[in-house]
């Protein structure tokens, strides 16, 4: 199914919470712009980012194309216990990834950030992204009726919290640990005016580094 079969949206979408797998699907939906799935954190992989070798060994990260039947090279990591765990669970979001979006190839960063990669409230230029947070603190999203749109890349230096942008901070939620995020983006058909906004959050020092996944489809 392509992106051209779904309708256009016309309200402002929201954040639904799955329950199941199967209902990550949803993002498909035109009063959705995000999809949560919260999993129970993987202790093997905490366990493995947690060690300070792993963390040098890592750098800022890695990026990678992984196409059908395609997996990250174990030497792409470094290597401890806990590696494989982390391995396989990039392979099966990668496979998930596919399976949603019937795309060819998946683009794949891994990031280990130490500070804020975007700190500012903001809409991806892409489709459909993938993001699970494995270490630190999860990404912050911010629902649409609790936000003044047109405040959007118009700060002038303010933070978010002085711009305007925000109407209602209550309407800031936090994605949980090893949870599985589907952002709708301003590039999908009709969502120009209504992606997911959100933002990287401050990392705390004894969180640091702070490691993301983010997963985005490539039709070749």
């Amino acid at each position: 199914m392509g992106s051209a079969d779904f309708p256009v949206p016309r309200v402002e979408p929201g954040l639904r919470p799955c329950s199941e797998l199967l209902d990550l699907t949803r993002i498909f939906e035109a009063d959705t712009n995000a999809v949560l799935l919260e999993r129970a954190p993987l202790a093997a992989i905490s366990t493995y980012l947690s060690l300070p070798d792993v963390q040098r060994g890592l750098g800022s990260g890695l990026r990678h194309k992984l196409g059908a039947d395609e997996f990250l090279p174990a030497n792409a990591l470094p290597e401890a216990p806990g590696r494989d765990a982390l391995l396989a669970d990039i392979a099966w979001q990668a496979e998930l990834m596919r399976d949603l979006l019937d795309c060819e190839s998946v683009g794949l960063r891994l990031e280990v950030l130490r500070k804020p990669m975007c700190p500012r409230f903001h809409v991806d230029r892409v489709g459909i992204r993938m993001l699970c947070t494995y270490r630190g603190t999860g990404t912050e999203y911010l629902h649409g009726e609790a936000a003044d749109r047109a405040r959007l890349g118009l700060a002038g230096g303010a933070s978010d919290e002085s711009s305007g942008l925000i109407v209602n901070a209550d309407g800031i939620a936090r994605v949980p640990l090893h949870a599985i995020t589907l952002l709708k983006g301003s590039a999908w058909p009709g969502n120009a005016a209504h992606g997911a906004i959100h933002r990287s959050p401050a990392v705390i020092e004894q969180d640091m580094p702070r490691v993301v996944l983010a997963l985005d489809a490539i039709w070749n």
